[in-house]
């Protein structure tokens, strides 16, 4: 009998992401963006070939934004950043793949972000921050005369082009004042606008149009509702029109497939996706089975092959592909060596907060073989955004390790109505903090967990939320891990990138008008109480969250000699891409975790 030893963080790193993909007019090949050589690049597969394997066409290391290929199939677009900076430039591929062309200059601090591509694959649509940092700017590109045009000026708001109809003469822009306000109005050859909805001045959040015909606008809206649902809007007539909605389901994504005149549709509903197809002509609405939880994105080309990058939680990133009533995994990505027995699945469970509100959350259990009787408390990222069942490889290695794991949809987390998510507005750091204390009594309530066996970690605003309770609540756990979290209110609003800036007032709020709320939710308020053991990483040229945000808790703690320790990455931005570096982090926080237990 062979014994094996336990999995490193390594194994559960070889799993692969995949960020984005494409697939060509006739449907031979598939192109998609992912870290298989442990950098983030561009690969294919010839899906029509009797062995498919996955062959590189990049080797840059470098993220990308989105994938287009040519309908004629005589390039390869494609977005690149630099190391994380989220400053993503135009380029174009040969087919065969190579060194990136960029279509558009600009400065390296330009950001440049992909809308459309005309059918015959020669107008390229697209925004950018280059001479309006704060509001962007839409433009059309021809890529054989060079020429481009302005089509939108963004003014008030972050703009950005939603849609293009199919002759070219209308278009669909969205106004976006915050998460939970944001327009979408059509503008036809004569530059006249109109609303999607009957109101542009009611709050709503209106996108994901797609014109299934020169006069018909299909779209996703909540104007009205806690839900968003399917609507429609008649050009030549201005009539706006419910299609259909889905009790407590956030429809999240359209696609039309004219051939079958149907609608493809994707819904969030709690911590997990739906897939519906939706008869135009008859109103018929039925459900499809996911091979998964969570989807990331879809495709619906004209076969009626329905392509989707989706993931759960024990499934790593995969591509699937459905036709003839059946789903076919297309990409291979599994965790090396461990079996799916060997993985956790989450109880989705629900608590009472400290208002009567009801939260729910996961709960992943360490198997009973392997528990160590600690807990990780992760309150998530966004913080409009909720945890849902999606893979991650630090969650499934530290359960390995024999820690739980208990992640909950505080208020202001998606997927529960609008009024929930709108609830985290201006008030970052009190409702949202009172409901993690909750989840924590809950957890020791159930005898999950207990004060002297708990830690916490987050990122984003996970990690400042992981800071304030640190400051506010220390007594509550044993010690923390603060990824790429927000430190002091007062500096972040300043050093957020340009075009988020007009959203920061309602989002968070006014640094002088608010001043005092400022001061009581920004962790470094509460130093003197942060006496916990503490890890920080972060890196260095995240965008969101700038580096300055951890150096100034990291400096201000040292000076008063508490226990920190501070992981930095000179190569990546607002959370960790590469490999190496995601393994080195992994490895960094089971040692913290194990050198502060009881």
């Amino acid at each position: 009998m062979i014994n094996f030893p336990k999995p490193d963080a390594e194994q559960y790193y070889n799993s692969f992401v995949i960020r984005n993909f494409d697939v060509s007019t006739d449907e031979s090949r598939l192109v998609f963006s992912s870290n298989m050589n442990g950098k983030l690049d561009v690969y294919a597969i010839e899906l029509q070939d009797e062995i498919s394997y996955p062959y590189p066409l990049t080797y840059q290391g470098q993220s990308s934004n989105f994938i287009k290929i040519d309908p004629q199939g005589r390039h390869i677009l494609a977005g690149f950043d630099h190391d994380g900076n989220e400053n993503y430039h135009l380029y174009a591929l040969r087919p065969e793949g190579g060194v990136p062309l960029k279509l558009v200059e600009g400065e390296p601090i330009d950001k440049f972000f992909f809308s459309f591509l005309s059918e015959d694959g020669q107008r390229l649509y697209y925004g950018t921050s280059q001479n309006n940092p704060q509001f962007i700017n839409t433009y059309v590109l021809d890529l054989k005369t060079r020429e481009q045009k302005l089509l939108v000026e963004g003014k008030d708001a972050m703009t950005s082009l939603v849609a293009v109809s199919p002759d070219e003469q209308t278009i669909v822009y969205q106004k976006g004042y915050s998460n939970t306000y944001s327009v979408s109005l059509v503008r036809g050859a004569d530059g006249v606008d109109a609303c999607l909805t009957p109101s542009a001045d009611e709050e709503q959040v209106t996108g994901k149009a797609r014109f299934i015909d020169n006069d018909t606008i299909i779209f996703t809206t909540d104007y009205k509702a806690e839900f968003a649902y399917a609507a429609k809007y008649t050009i030549s007539t201005g009539e706006f029109q419910v299609l259909f909605e889905i009790p407590q389901e956030d429809v999240s994504e359209l696609r039309w497939h004219q051939e079958s005149r149907s609608i493809y549709v994707l819904t969030e509903k709690g911590v997990e996706d739906g897939l519906y197809v939706y008869a135009y002509d008859t109103g018929n609405l039925e459900a499809l089975k996911l091979p998964t939880s969570v989807v990331g994105q879809m495709h619906v080309v004209k076969s009626g092959a329905v392509y989707i990058l989706a993931r759960g939680s024990v499934d790593p990133d995969n591509i699937y592909r459905y036709d003839a009533g059946k789903w076919t995994m297309l990409t291979r990505n599994v965790v090396l060596g461990v079996t799916n027995e060997d993985l956790v699945s989450p109880e989705t469970v629900r608590y009472t907060s400290f208002d009567d509100m009801e939260i729910e959350a996961l709960l992943f259990r360490a198997k009973d073989e392997l528990a160590n009787g600690y807990t990780i408390f992760w309150p998530h990222g966004g913080p409009q955004y909720a945890e849902r069942k999606h893979f991650r490889a630090m969650f499934q290695y530290l359960l390995a390790e024999g820690y739980h794991i208990f992640c909950p949809n505080f208020r202001g987390s998606t997927c529960y109505g609008r009024s929930f998510t709108k609830l985290v507005e201006r008030e970052w750091g009190e409702g949202p903090r009172k409901d993690c204390l909750a989840g924590m009594d809950w957890l020791f309530e159930q005898g999950i967990s207990s004060r002297d066996r708990l830690f916490v970690m987050g990122g984003s605003y996970g990690g400042y939320m992981t800071l304030l309770l640190a400051g506010r609540n220390a007594d509550y756990f044993r010690a923390a891990v603060d990824i790429v979290g927000v430190s002091n209110l007062f500096t972040f609003v300043k050093s957020v990138p340009e075009f988020w800036k007009p959203m920061m007032d309602r989002w968070i709020g006014d640094p002088e008008r608010d001043h005092d709320r400022f001061v009581k939710d920004s962790p470094i308020t509460y130093l003197d109480q942060m006496v916990n053991p503490m890890l920080i990483i972060q890196g260095a040229n995240d965008p969101r969250v700038v580096k300055e945000e951890s150096d100034q808790i990291v400096e201000a703690l040292r000076a008063q000699g508490r226990d920190v320790e501070y992981l930095v990455f000179d190569d990546e931005g607002h959370g960790i891409s590469r490999r190496e570096n995601n393994i080195t982090a992994c490895r960094r926080v089971a040692a913290f975790l194990k050198r502060n237990q009881g």
